[in-house]
Formats: C-alpha cells, sequence, structure tokens
C-alpha cells in the first residue's frame, strides 16, 4: 500500500513540475496543454495557478486571461498568491485598504507593492529587478531605506517628530542630536 502512494505522490509530483514548466514559457499552446493535461489528470487548475504564482514571479494577470476563469475564480487566485481579499481594476489590483499592491502593463512589465499595518509602502518590486524597502517609526515617519541600486538612507526623529539624524549612502549625514 505504501508503495503504491508513493508511486501516485511522485506522479503526481512529476506531472505539476512538467506542467509547471509549461507555464513558465507563457506560451500560449503550452498553457493550452495545461488545461487539457489538469483535465485529464484531475488537477485542479485554480489551485496548481495559486501554487504556480508563488512560487514564481508574474506576471499574474496576463497568463491568467489564457484559463478562461470566472472573476470569483480570479479573484480567488488572486486571494491565494496574496494573501488577502482584492480588487482588481483595468491593470491594477488593490488590497481591502484601497492600497495598489500590484499593477501590470499590457506587455507583462509588473510592480509589487506591499504595506505595514499603517499603510505605509514598505517593499516595491518591478519586473526590471529594481527593488525598494523602507521602514517607519510608530508615527509613520520613515527612519530606513534601501534599494537594489545599493542605496540607503536612515533617520532619526526626535519626540516631537523633529528630523534630529539622516545619513545616506553617499556619505551625507545630518546630526542635530
Amino acid at each position: 500500500m505504501k508503495i503504491l502512494i508513493k508511486k501516485i505522490l511522485r506522479e503526481q509530483f512529476e506531472y505539476k513540475e512538467q506542467l509547471f514548466s509549461l507555464l513558465r514559457t507563457g506560451d500560449e499552446d503550452n498553457l493550452e496543454m495545461v488545461k487539457m493535461i489538469s483535465q485529464g489528470h484531475d488537477i485542479d487548475v485554480i489551485e496548481l495557478l495559486i501554487e504556480f504564482f508563488k512560487e514564481n514571479n508574474p506576471p499574474y494577470l496576463k497568463m491568467l486571461n489564457h484559463f478562461d476563469l470566472t472573476e470569483e475564480e480570479i479573484n480567488y487566485v488572486l486571494y491565494g498568491i496574496f494573501g488577502e481579499p482584492v480588487n482588481i481594476r483595468g491593470r491594477r489590483i488593490f488590497n481591502q485598504n484601497g492600497n495598489k499592491i500590484y499593477y501590470e502593463s499590457s506587455k507583462g512589465s509588473w510592480d509589487k507593492y506591499e504595506y505595514d499595518d499603517n499603510g505605509n509602502q514598505i517593499y516595491y518590486e518591478s519586473s526590471n529587478g529594481y527593488w525598494s524597502k523602507s521602514e517607519y517609526d510608530e508615527n509613520g515617519k520613515r527612519i530606513y531605506y534601501e534599494n537594489s541600486k545599493g542605496e540607503w538612507e536612515k533617520s532619526e526623529y526626535d519626540e516631537n517628530g523633529k528630523l534630529i539624524y539622516w545619513e545616506n549612502s553617499d556619505g551625507k549625514i545630518y546630526d542635530r542630536r
């Protein structure tokens, strides 16, 4: 019995890996093949897409358009990717707080955004490889910033919210501590 279960699991894993390889190409014929293979092996395409997108970078919308999914199914996939309910407006995806968390151009380039609990943007990433990260204090003041170009900034504020220290990757320093 154990051998049979292992064989079934190995086959499912191999099918998934084959499907992921086809999805990675983004080729329309391969995407059609994914649909057919999934149906033939009783693999849930929606769960497959969620798993694929969690392991791979976008574009999401361009690929989802090839699967004839309903609006509800697309929202379910995006919920699975982003881990929260989303609102789609054209090529933009917003979280429940109205913050843009994703944008995709008609050619497939994309931008992803993340926010802290106070709505401050803490992460940005684009399809061209650029990214930036920020940290904020309890008053919403940015205290740290860095990006993929190696640039960074650090800031400190007094109890009244006044800037008392700032330095950056160029070696510039402002110090009123």
